[in-house]
């Protein structure tokens, strides 16, 4: 087994950056020929989302994509098996169908025979395991070859660092649950060189380890050398003249289907020869060269963020601080979707360590949600600034130093903040309205902050700078769905002073928190200068609040913090109304942090073979529920799912249709209690397997409708 490089988890991150990077660069264009990217563009040197704004009517540069959801999904799958050292194609598959919501996450719902990914989830819907569901025998080889196993590699050559063994295993795995033949061949030969990119630099020598896992007689083989063959030709100085070769032999117009994945390979070569050791130069020559952009940029990027690391990135063009780490990742298990990229480098350089038989790191910082231990990380804050908000704009810096329990800390700088006036930095904690007009990919997601949780957060003022005062503060939708600030008492923070900051968030009645941060401000008459660190900004543990319509359906963004996996999710005089038509449908909301707690609910069945309550929801698959079905003259249950279910206790229990049940599940550890009214039905204590030991909250019918008025959630 390789050893862990000593820069494993920064160069991660550096992977996670440059996929990040190459996606937002290549999404605005998507899809354009070279020709057109030139004739209306011109070369791409740096995002172009605000020239693109005319046609998209959109300014977002972070957006949701595939591209982006399907590589920091799936790996999921290695956590959620217990990090197996052969996590297989059908436990992958099972991820699948555990984070994606049918029509509404992370895939190009394009239909079957059309969308490649659709196809295969269809397949494994109707219990098709993995890798049946993405071969060539039961798809056909137009639909089974396109470009999708490529552009969700990056994840699994992340958590094997100088291993291109298992990342080409892990790739292949995971690449035949949608795909077959040359599409898997091009991923295992990425994810191979991305690997082998944490201990080798030289590009030749990582194309020959990726071609080590590539049939002699692969088409894909022969892609990589002709590219080889027509770079070697023109001393490395002309892509573009390599780009028309790759046209003219591997062109489009060469390959049925959407979008196939032997055109774009060919561009990820071409990009990753002539970049050389440029990152800025390789992410202009994929997305120039056109084609399924942001797929290849994205590929790209990654392989070349691990290759030249950080520096490599920051060598260019300021790509990092308009993105500021953010991401989102749209699922079944919707408190994970407002992302960035320390949490997610994070929790690959845990599984990393992992599957190389080594304990894990020491979380940053004591396991603060925002640590900014990653240098020039910012973790999505920005700072808020306007005129009609009267507000003093700051910069922000990530700068080493001014930490407590770590070595870096994200700087505050003040410019002449005068009373009357405050400055304001701030991360999101769920999404905006803008979110919908983003293009082709659904957003499904859970605030990741809720009433009746504890923020803390250790700020530190430079020894030049005047006396201030710092509060919390988080925004939160109101009524019109428009946002409202809510604070914390302020406290004074004097010149080379530190201060620790805790507010518990208080009630919003049902209304989504938007974002959480510090503001500052200063009674000086001759204003103030200077910086202050924000070393740390954390909450955990599961929230004390009511999930319930805040109004008379005046406002829909406290609708849409709910994860909806159901046919029909509305709102009627009686609060809540979830429908399923056929099988099992949930809404959920909430996040992997709660973990113990006691979740409330009058619910009435209106008509269902089967309904109930949910806990520790991790997405479709994975959860606690406490299930009334129709069993005999009526059966209760408590059960556990891990793709299939386990049946934790079970009793008679004569349920009626259209009557209120009190029902409760309460969950401490390993053991779970159930209630309906107050009387306790089961206690139980799971400790078989890979118990469940976090996630949200759900309402579950199978086949049918159910109704409350609100959940409750309270910490244990």
């Amino acid at each position: 087994m390789p050893a862990i490089p000593h820069d494993y988890a920064e160069r991660v991150y550096a992977g996670v950056l440059g996929k990040l990077i190459g996606v937002y660069l290549g999404r605005p264009f998507e899809g354009w020929t070279y020709e057109r990217i030139m004739q209306e563009l011109g070369p791409i040197n740096y995002y172009v989302n605000e020239r693109r704004d005319v046609a998209l009517r959109s300014h977002h540069l972070v957006v949701t994509d595939d591209d982006v959801s399907g590589t920091f999904a799936f790996p999921r799958a290695l956590e959620d098996n217990g990090f197996p050292k052969h996590l297989t194609s059908e436990q992958i598959g099972h991820a699948w169908l555990n984070y994606i919501v049918e029509e509404r996450a992370i895939l190009w719902w394009g239909g079957i025979g059309n969308s490649t990914e659709h196809t295969a989830y269809l397949r494994l819907k109707a219990g098709i395991p993995a890798p049946q569901s993405g071969s060539i025998a039961l798809n056909g080889k137009t639909v089974a070859e396109q470009i999708g196993a490529q552009i969700f590699i990056d994840g699994w050559a992340m958590v094997s660092p100088g291993n291109p063994e298992q990342a080409a295993y892990l790739a292949e795995q995971a690449g035949r649950v949608s795909h077959d033949g040359e599409s898997v061949h091009a991923a295992k030969l990425l994810a191979a060189m991305e690997a082998q990119a944490f201990v080798e630099r030289d590009v030749q020598k990582l194309l020959d380890v990726g071609l080590s896992f590539v049939p002699k007689d692969a088409l894909i083989r022969r892609v990589v050398e002709d590219v080889r063959e027509w770079h070697a030709g023109d001393n490395g100085r002309d892509w573009e003249r390599t780009r028309a070769l790759i046209a003219g032999r591997y062109g489009y117009d060469k390959f049925a289907g959407n979008c196939h994945v032997v055109p774009n390979h060919a561009l990820i070569i071409l990009a990753t020869l002539y970049g050389e050791t440029s990152f800025q130069d390789a992410m202009r020559i994929a997305n120039t060269a056109g084609w399924d952009t942001d797929c290849n940029a994205g590929n790209v990027g990654c392989l070349f963020g691990i290759r030249t690391g950080l520096a490599g990135i920051d060598a260019g063009p300021d790509f990092r601080t308009p993105v500021a780490d953010r991401m989102y990742i749209s699922t079944a298990d919707g408190g994970g979707a407002i992302s960035d990229a320390v949490i997610e480098a994070q929790s690959l350089i845990r599984a990393g360590h992992a599957l190389a038989g080594r304990p894990a790191p020491a979380a940053a910082k004591n396991g603060a949600r925002f640590n900014f231990e990653f240098p020039g990380s910012l973790q999505g804050f920005r700072a808020l600034g306007g005129s009609p908000a009267r507000l003093h704009e700051a910069s922000l810096r990530n700068v080493a130093g001014h930490s407590k329990s770590g070595s870096r800390s994200l700087a505050i700088d003040l410019r002449r903040l005068a009373p009357g006036r405050v400055a304001r930095v701030a991360s999101p904690t769920f999404f905006d309205k803008e979110v919908f007009t983003m293009p082709t990919y659904q957003l499904i997601a859970c605030p990741t902050l809720y009433s009746g949780q504890t923020v803390e957060c250790r700020l530190e003022s430079d020894r030049s700078s005047g006396k201030v005062t710092a509060r919390l503060f988080a925004s939160v939708y109101d009524v019109r769905d428009e946002l409202r600030q809510i604070h914390c008492d302020q406290q004074e923070l004097a010149a080379g002073s530190d201060a620790l900051l805790s507010w518990r968030i208080p009630e919003t009645g049902g209304y989504p928190i938007f974002e959480i941060g510090v503001e500052i401000a200063t009674d000086d008459p001759l204003g103030v200068d200077g910086t202050i660190y924000l070393d740390t900004l954390t909450w955990n543990g599961a929230p004390d609040t009511v999930l319930q319509r805040p109004d008379d359906n005046l406002s829909t963004m406290w609708k849409q913090a709910w994860v909806n996996n159901a046919s029909q999710f509305q709102t009627r005089w009686e609060g809540l109304r979830v429908s399923n038509g056929e099988g099992i449908g949930f809404v959920a909301q909430g996040t992997r942090d709660w973990k113990d707690y006691r979740v409330a609910s009058e619910v009435t069945p209106l008509l269902a073979d089967a309904w109930g309550l949910a806990a520790r929801i991790q997405g479709r698959e994975r959860y606690y529920a406490l299930m009334f079905d129709r069993a005999g003259r009526g059966r209760v249950r408590l059960v556990k799912r891990l793709h299939d279910e386990t049946i934790l206790a079970s009793d008679r229990f004569d349920w009626e249709l259209d009557r209120r049940y009190q029902l409760a599940l309460q969950l401490r550890g390993n053991e779970i209690e159930a209630y309906v009214g107050a009387r306790k039905i089961f206690a139980v204590s799971d400790t078989e397997g890979l118990p469940l030991t976090g996630g949200a909250v759900g309402l579950i019918v199978d086949t049918g409708s159910l109704a409350t008025q609100s959940v409750r959630i309270s910490p244990l």
